[in-house]
């Protein structure tokens, strides 16, 4: 499928920068551009279809009852945004090479950039919301990493920490609103969602729906007031800021905003959260901009600015609003893209950002200068350059708006104030930077040009913003289009892209931003006392307070709940649990329902009697260890019979297996502690216990008695006539395992195996006291691995793996199944260890345990792919009655392989955790035996 190989390329090209590191700085740079490469050509290859108004949409069923699919979506809007991401990318790799320097880790630095920009080609190409959602949180990681690239210095490492707790907080946000919009309209694919924007704004959870999604959109771009944390990214490499702060992930907020546009869109919760956001990050960007004396300072406050300005069009609720905030995301990729790779330039060759120190630049880089000044200009406004056109579509916008009432003024004088001050921070750029006399104690001197290679990308860049500037029609006017009509679902206003509208109040206000920005330029000297004057506020110090504050609150609370006793934690759980089901019931006016409980016979009753001495006999005799495990595992025993009398023998053998494996897992771990277990609790906490035990165990009954009296609807009838027509298998329980509900499984074994895997890691190297005496004293026998235990452990193998065989292969049609079979080879194997010891043992196993398990998850899960190649969803499972000369009729499922994935990772995870035992008390017992 070729758009999910778009956004697989980046992801894919990741190893080849590591791989080619090491034949030098060019090698890896080639490395991380091929995939980003391939993948631009691929999206060209689509421009005719999109520049026509044809979306291509291509889905992979996941899970499609709860709405989760793999679906993609190239229109106008994403192929805008992918030929960014891709196209300035592929500039940035370029600048990168030279930017860096040869000791720093470009193979590390390029797999982060790859992944981010993967991340971001799936977040555009998304057309379920649920996966674009996914995407967008690999985004926030992503640039976590590269914003804190440079990890030895702290501001990079704050930094990084802060962007990640904003925009992850917004993620959490969007989350719940993405949830509620696909409760809606009942559906997560973008094409239903855009469709039924009536019935969302009608809906009673349109607001909260709204303000959920717009605070995602907001934190990540950026807007007020979660505007702090991106000059605070600056401390990232300027490569990073080139392309995540100007043309990619801060663009994310806008893009979500375009994207849905159709759905959310023509309400007054719309125009107020929006333009009035847009507009105060306008303002207070523009004005943090011009007091910035760190050169990336200034492009950052004014990145924060004209993103306010792109929502702010968008909030004004206009068609034509909306065409002038996309063509501005244009405009401000490319000059602003082009201004912070300068300003790197700038760095790189005189060791500063200081705008107080690096004047006069025109003498030293006369070539980067001209780059930078035509980028400020456009930025700036200045006719003939592409930033003109779309703020004379913005100042058009604000006029056209009367959303106010009588104070519908406001919105274009605050438009030409921000346009003033936009003209202001450009010359300051300009100025302060390139003239403005001599530098002033430059760590390198004398400056020069960079590389020749380092200033092409600068250079592309700004001729495309003299093309567009020049020559719209011809050059952005086709892309344009496509973008507008994807983002208003097919609806394409007029506009003009004119460079002369002849005399008219937009120009006007474009002339007198100009005009503006020259005065208060003029008088920055008398600006800056009166900003210096005012209190400081560092935004990253607030936040280090902030979350220092939380830390603080989170350790009280730790210290009010947890104090490192079991009893109380289960005395909360408890009480937690008893108290609100008290409540519940309480309003009941009987606890007896209309429906008949089941008679008991002998037979129940003795084993219920059984099962009830069993568990109080634990409890009078849990001091002594050995003895309450055993009448434990009478407790166990029963429950197994209470399955296979209920009709249940798949758990019933589930019980009796997982009875097996824990019950030589306790007495493993038995063997390294005392026998008894010192009284520790006062009367007063044994009555509390008893008190809470009691009321918990009275309380289960009377729920389990109001339920089991009240008639109800079951879903057994559901799996009992579907389970051979639609699983292929007579028993239930395994079809419901292995394919009704295989995704829960395929969950289950992986938090199995990953559960294995961390008590390894946890056991790993650990050494306990190795017992000699039992507590009566008599020495243990010095014999550990009797001939004949080893002579029945070897025979008992091979008889378990048969039955372990046997089992698994009638699991679909009989009691039986994966999990079982998994579980009697793990204890014929548990016997091998027990009968002849774990060193003898781990040198005769024929792998690994840990590659047995990934084995198994593995078989799993592709199981589950391989339905993709019919077209089929996720973990489909397909079956059919085959003939064979010999074996004659039987069938076949693939969900046998499934359940071959379930063996696996039961028998490695098993085997794992319980030989990772057996070599705990190897150290010390050698010892003992040496001073023996």
């Amino acid at each position: 499928m070729a758009l999910a190989l778009i956004i697989a390329l980046p992801f894919i090209g990741v190893v080849l920068p590591l791989l080619l590191e090491r034949y030098g700085r060019s090698a890896c740079a080639f490395g991380a551009g091929v995939g980003p490469l391939v993948a631009l050509i691929m999206v060209l290859m689509h421009l005719q279809p999109v520049f026509d108004g044809q979306a291509e949409i291509a889905t992979l069923p996941w899970l499609p009852e709860l709405g989760l699919n793999l679906s993609l979506r190239l229109d106008g809007l994403g192929f805008l945004f992918a030929l960014m991401i891709l196209g300035i990318g592929l500039l940035v790799i370029l600048y990168a090479r030279y930017y860096l320097a040869k000791t720093e880790p470009m193979g590390r630095f390029f797999a982060y950039f790859l992944m981010f920009m993967g991340s971001m080609l799936g977040l555009v190409l998304s057309e379920n919301l649920l996966l674009m959602l996914m995407f967008w949180e690999l985004t926030s990681l992503s640039s976590f990493l590269l914003i804190g690239f440079w990890g030895h210095q702290s501001d990079a490492r704050r930094g990084a920490r802060m962007s990640l707790a904003i925009t992850g907080g917004g993620g959490l946000a969007l989350l719940a609103g993405i949830l509620l919009l696909g409760n809606i309209v009942g559906s997560f694919e973008l094409s239903d969602v855009i469709a039924a924007g009536g019935t969302i704004r009608a809906h009673e959870l349109y607001p909260v729906t709204l303000i959920l999604i717009l605070l995602g959109a907001f934190t990540k771009s950026a807007q007020f007031p979660f505007h702090f944390w991106l000059p605070q990214a600056m401390a990232a490499p300027t490569p990073v800021s080139a392309f995540l702060h100007s043309a990619t992930m801060v663009k994310a907020g806008v893009f979500l905003l375009a994207r849905l546009y159709p759905a959310l869109s023509d309400s007054e919760w719309w125009f107020y959260l929006v333009s009035l956001t847009g507009l105060a990050t306008l303002l207070v960007g523009a004005v943090m901009a011009l007091f910035q004396h760190d050169l990336k300072g200034l492009l950052a406050y004014s990145t924060i600015s004209h993103l306010g300005l792109i929502t702010l069009l968008f909030g004004l609720d206009s068609p034509q609003g909306a065409v002038a905030g996309i063509f501005h995301i244009i405009n401000h990729a490319t000059f602003k893209a082009s201004l912070f790779m300068a300003a790197g330039i700038i760095d790189h060759e005189t060791g500063t950002r200081d705008m107080r120190r690096i004047n006069g630049m025109w003498r030293f880089m006369p070539h980067t200068a001209v780059l930078a000044i035509v980028a400020s200009l456009a930025m700036a406004g200045v006719p003939l350059l592409n930033g003109f056109l779309s703020k004379e579509m913005f100042f058009a916008e604000t006029l056209e708006q009367h959303l106010l009432g009588s104070f519908y003024w406001a919105i274009p004088v605050a438009a030409t104030i921000a346009g003033v001050f936009s003209v202001a921070y450009s010359l300051r750029f300009i100025h302060d930077v390139f003239f403005n006399g001599d530098p002033i104690d430059l760590p390198k001197y004398p400056p020069h040009e960079p590389a020749r290679y380092m200033k092409i990308p600068v250079e592309i860049l700004v001729l495309v913003c003299l093309l567009v500037g020049i020559l719209p029609a011809y050059t952005v006017a086709p892309l344009l289009d496509a973008a507008v009509f994807a983002s208003l679902n097919g609806v394409v206003p007029p506009y003009s892209l004119a460079i002369w509208h002849g005399l008219s109040l937009p120009l006007y206000m474009s002339l007198m931003a100009l005009g503006g920005g020259i005065l208060v330029y003029s008088a920055r000297k008398w600006l800056f006392r009166w900003y210096d004057g005012l209190p400081s506020v560092d935004s990253l110090h607030m936040f280090e307070r902030v979350v220092g504050a939380l830390s603080v609150g989170a350790a009280f609370v730790s210290r009010l709940f947890e104090n490192r006793s079991q009893q109380r934690y289960l005395t909360l759980l408890l009480l937690s649990t008893l108290i609100p089901v008290m409540v519940a019931l309480a309003p009941l006016d009987s606890l007896t329902g209309t429906v008949a409980l089941s008679p008991l016979d002998p037979f129940t009753v003795a084993g219920m009697a059984i099962l009830a001495v069993t568990s109080v006999l634990t409890v009078m005799f849990h001091r002594v260890r050995l003895v309450a495990l055993m009448i434990l595992s009478g407790a166990g025993l029963m429950v197994a019979l209470a399955f296979a009398r209920f009709s249940a023998p798949d758990l019933a053998l589930t019980q009796l297996s997982v009875e097996m494996v824990s019950m030589i897992l306790l007495m493993l771990v038995l063997f390294f502690i005392p026998d008894r277990t010192p009284a520790e609790s006062s009367s007063l906490r044994g009555t509390r216990d008893l008190l809470l035990a009691g009321g918990m165990g009275t309380l289960v009954a009377i729920l389990a008695y109001a339920v089991m009296t009240r008639p109800y609807d079951s879903i057994a009838s559901f799996f009992l006539e579907n389970s051979v027509p639609g699983g292929g298998g007579k028993n239930v329980v395994n079809v419901i395992l292995v394919d009704f509900r295989g995704f829960d499984t395929l969950g289950e074994i992986s938090v199995l195996a990953i559960a294995a895997v961390g008590i390894a890691a946890m056991l790993k190297g650990l050494r306990l006291p190795h017992p000699i005496f039992d507590y009566t004293g008599r020495p243990w026998s010095r014999d550990r691995h009797p001939m004949i235990l080893g002579v029945l452990a070897r025979l008992l193998l091979p008889m378990a793996l048969m039955v372990s065989a046997f089992i698994f292969l009638r699991g679909h049609n009989l009691p039986g199944g994966g999990f079982i079979a998994g579980l009697i080879t793990a204890v014929a194997l548990v016997a091998q260890y027990i009968s002849l010891g774990s060193a003898w043992s781990e040198a005769r196993k024929p792998f690994a345990y840990t590659a047995l398990a990934g084995a198994g998850v593995m078989t799993a899960g592709l199981t589950g792919l391989g339905s993709w190649a019919f077209g089929r969803p996720f973990l489909t499972s397909a079956f059919g009655h085959f003939h064979l000369p010999v074996a004659g009729d039987f069938e076949l499922a693939t969900a046998m392989l499934f359940d071959l994935g379930v063996y696996l990772t039961v028998v490695g995870a098993t085997m794992l955790m319980l030989a990772s035992l057996g070599p705990l008390g190897r150290g010390a017992e050698t010892a003992a035996k040496e001073d023996h």
